[in-house]
């Protein structure tokens, strides 16, 4: 592990010469490295994959399949199925569709979820499957004990997000997972704003099933990864490449990822994918924990130090990633998320961030202004953004 070196980093990132970017909990920007290794595929050795032998499609092959095994050692996989994806919403829908669900199941889950891992359940109420949907507190975070209530004998799966994309709030999917068994149910986590931020062990979580996407952590767009802790879920699609044999009368699905991804995958973004997860194990998972918790720590304080600024989630920074909300009085969130672009060209999101029931539980049906941190992040930019925040809240 080393530390995280902003100015170094930066480099890899030429978008950052011109604006600051603090929306990469919407989509991150992506370093040189892991574009360049798409444009080697494309260039070099542009084939698919899993079809015939000339030397383009056996490189290409192989670069595909140690993309998967660099993602599953990232995230502490060990065993288990790790599936490409075109992102966290395909990756649970693919367990909504895939599991045999029967009327009288329940799913269990929360109001601070992101709509990807909300109206997959939602709909499966038209075939008599119940949603149960735990709260959180004031400040953003859940009694363990609200949990212990809502996940019974009944509960066929629980699906929560590890971190909230509104709230930067940290979810005990631990010891969540061990309420999980001790009733026989499935927990499914949504890891798109942990795993780019977190160092995340799967084996140590005890979950069954774990998405995230790969625009969140210095990959592509387009890629997405579901892990299986077993393959108990029918595919979502059938056709080319997901099967052993065929017949005129039959079918057998291949083993492994393949059985789940059927039809030309987006190997280029594979391959970036892969490229993404070494970039971030050079930087340290720890390192960059470190340095959001640090930056995330300076921004809360000097929120909280400004009238007419109201901010959401816990205030404890080691209780959240880098993502804070907030408001300001009287302001609507895309007016503020406007004028930080026109006066310092600070990039923010601003609005409900696909979350609407949180955000009805919450009282703020207009949303919030939303600041997401990563690795190439600095404090001098925290520092200008907390400047134009105090001009602009000076004119109230």
């Amino acid at each position: 592990m080393i530390a995280v070196r902003s100015t170094e980093i930066r480099r890899d990132f030429p978008l950052l010469k011109d604006i600051i970017y603090f929306d990469s909990a919407a989509t991150s920007l992506s370093p040189e490295p892991v574009i360049h290794a798409m444009n080697e595929y494309e260039r070099l050795y542009r084939a698919n994959v899993g079809r015939g032998v000339h030397r383009l499609t056996s490189l290409a092959s192989q670069k595909y399949h140690n993309a998967h095994q660099k993602v599953a050692r990232f995230i502490g996989a060990g065993e288990g199925t790790t599936v490409l994806t075109k992102n966290t919403t395909e990756a649970i829908n693919m367990v909504a569709c895939g599991l045999s669900w029967k009327k009288g199941d329940t799913v269990v889950t929360t109001a601070m979820e992101h709509h990807s891992n909300f109206l997959p359940w939602m709909r499966l109420r038209d075939r008599g499957v119940r949603t149960e949907v735990v709260v959180p507190q004031a400040d953003g975070t859940f009694d363990l004990s609200a949990f212990e209530l809502a996940i019974n004998d009944s509960t066929r799966l629980v699906a929560l997000s590890h971190a909230s994309n509104v709230l930067g709030t940290v979810l005990p999917v631990k010891e969540i997972a061990g309420i999980c068994k001790e009733h026989g149910a499935r927990l499914l986590v949504d890891g798109a704003q942990s795993a780019p931020h977190l160092p995340v062990s799967i084996k140590d979580i005890g979950c069954d099933y774990f998405c995230f996407s790969g625009h969140k952590m210095l990959g592509p767009t387009g890629t997405g990864i579901l892990w299986m802790k077993d393959d108990d879920i029918d595919p979502l699609l059938v056709g080319g490449g997901m099967i052993e044999s065929v017949s005129a009368e039959s079918y057998t699905l291949a083993a492994g990822y393949q059985r789940y991804e059927a039809g030309t995958p987006h190997i280029a973004g594979m391959i970036g994918l892969g490229r993404a997860v070494e970039y971030l194990e050079g930087a340290g998972m720890d390192s960059v924990r470190r340095h959001e918790e640090h930056l995330t720590g300076k921004l809360l304080t000097g929120l909280a130090s400004m009238e007419h600024v109201r901010i959401y989630g816990p205030t404890d920074n080691t209780e959240r990633i880098g993502v804070v909300s907030f408001n300001i009085e009287g302001m609507h969130p895309h007016e503020v998320s406007h004028i930080l672009d026109e006066a310092a060209a600070i990039m923010t999101r601003s609005g409900e961030h696909c979350c609407q029931p949180l955000m009805h539980h919450m009282g703020i049906p207009g949303g919030t202004v939303r600041v997401s941190l990563y690795l190439y992040n600095t404090a001098e930019e925290i520092d200008l953004l907390l400047d134009t925040l105090a001009e602009i809240t000076r004119r109230l």
